[in-house]
């Protein structure tokens, strides 16, 4: 059975940094691609940052570039993002999750859609205090 368990999330005054991170057990991460996504209440679910099973491809949506780092630990089984002078609009439930099928890896298209995407986390609440 594949468990991911987000953590790290909290209250950050706008401008300040926030490291959340994603266990996964039940499979070997490095066979799969990985992402972060996003929820604010009542919008819809969006892709924040894609890496790649190797963490050599990255991919960022254009609001967080420059501010947000994803990267892995692939022997700790465990998935981070990096969150540098957040914006209240960063306000979310955070999740991790793992790609549904092995594809090659195209960032854009995978940070696209949940749909790609099979194994979540019960996510982390990031809240951002202007």
């Amino acid at each position: 059975q594949v468990q991911a368990v987000e953590s790290g999330g909290g209250l950050v005054q706008a401008g300040g940094s926030l490291n959340i991170s994603c266990t996964v057990s039940g499979l070997t991460l490095e066979d799969y691609h990985m992402g972060w996504f996003r929820q604010a209440p009542g919008k819809a679910r969006e892709g924040v940052a894609c890496i790649s099973w190797s963490g050599v491809g990255t991919y960022y949506r254009d609001s967080v570039k420059g501010r947000f780092t994803i990267s892995r630990d692939n022997a700790k089984s465990t998935l981070y993002l990096q969150m540098d002078n957040v914006k209240p609009e960063d306000t979310a439930m955070y999740y991790c999750a793992a790609e549904r099928e092995t594809q090659v890896w195209n960032g854009r298209q995978l940070c696209s859609s949940s749909s790609f995407f099979a194994y979540w986390g019960q996510g982390t609440q990031v809240t951002v205090s202007a």
